[in-house]
């Protein structure tokens, strides 16, 4: 019965692909009529749709068969097709791109070509580390990976994000869309590992971020190396470039136990953990870390509790490192009452 069975399941096989090969001869590609229109499962496709679409084989693409008659997108520029699918959308100065899966979810909630990606300029790709997708719009980069979902990148977040490797580098894909921020009036978005990246067009008038400026910061996860000695670091990079290029700031926010390293032996064990949140600056080289490690010292050694708020200290709950501070001397460093209070 076994045997007989499976011969039942070989002849109706082989009466199957006889049946497909007689429709695939009897339903050749649709071609194109004078005026670049094309009938295909019932639906009228053409110009640069149609061409985009059969560049990407048809019906045998991830497309499938059309869902509608070519459409007049809502902003009446454009026009789009449906299919089983996804969409391939046309703009005169876009040109026809196919958008499916997580990213088209994406760029529909986001209001589709009205909103604030536009419509999109390339297809979708495959990342450098062979995981990820991503495609490109107008407005903003949409990156998707099955770990973190789909999320656009823009701005002066991408231009941080680009300079630290992409998706391959030290912050991962987005786990976020950005987001406003507040209480530091200035635009977030999450990434991998804690790790946030932000831009504010006007500042929020802290010294790093007087103006315009970018910039990014790390949380201290349970599984660090001594989280207990740092609560955050944060770079913050100015933006008048002609008169901030290649500079910084570096923040870190100590806690209790932070704030007595300079009385112990963990002055080096809190400056590895407070770069384990973040990866240093860009553009920081030998001669200002040199100089943004002194103020740190000087900092941690010189800390002080404020007599009239118990659990507090005085210079507030950050210190702050400048990387357009002079490298000067040790002796110097550590004698900041006479002469710099830690900001020479």
């Amino acid at each position: 019965m076994r045997r007989k069975r499976g011969l039942l399941h070989k002849s109706a096989g082989a009466v199957f692909a006889a049946g497909l090969l007689a429709l695939t001869i009897q339903a050749p590609r649709a071609a194109a009529d004078q005026n670049g229109n094309a009938a295909i499962c019932g639906h009228q496709v053409q110009g640069a749709i149609l061409a985009k679409y059969q560049a990407m084989g048809g019906q045998g693409s991830p497309l499938g068969c059309p869902t509608s008659d070519e459409l007049t997108t809502p902003d009446g520029v454009g026009r789009y097709n449906t299919f089983v699918g996804g969409s391939i959308y046309w703009s005169p100065a876009t040109d026809a791109h196919p958008v499916w899966g997580e990213i088209l979810k994406k760029w529909a909630a986001l209001g589709w070509e009205r909103g604030e990606l536009g419509y999109p300029v390339s297809d979708e790709l495959t990342n450098p580390d062979g995981k990820g997708k991503r495609q490109q719009f107008q407005h903003a980069t949409v990156y998707w990976s099955s770990a973190s979902g789909a999320h656009p990148v823009s701005g002066q977040i991408g231009w941080v994000w680009s300079n630290y490797g992409w998706e391959t580098g030290a912050f991962g894909y987005p786990t976020s869309d950005v987001y406003w921020d507040k209480d530091n009036l200035e635009n977030e978005q999450h990434f991998a590992d804690n790790r946030t990246i932000f831009e504010s067009a006007k500042g929020n008038h802290i010294e790093g971020c007087d103006g315009p400026c970018a910039g990014y910061y790390g949380v201290a996860s349970p599984g660090g190396q001594s989280p207990d000695l740092i609560n955050e670091t944060r770079i913050e990079i100015p933006l008048d470039h002609d008169r901030w290029k290649d500079q910084y700031v570096v923040r870190f926010w100590p806690t209790g136990q932070g704030r007595l390293v300079g009385k112990t032996p963990l002055l080096s064990k809190e400056w590895d953990q407070a770069w384990q949140e973040v990866p240093k600056p860009w553009a920081m080289n030998s001669t200002n870390e040199d100089s943004v490690y002194k103020q740190y010292v000087c900092h941690a050694v010189f800390s002080v509790p404020n007599p009239t708020k118990p659990g507090q200290f005085l210079g507030g709950p950050s210190w702050d490192f400048e990387s357009w501070r002079a490298d000067i001397s040790w002796l110097k460093a550590m004698d900041p009452l006479t002469n710099h209070k830690c900001n020479w």
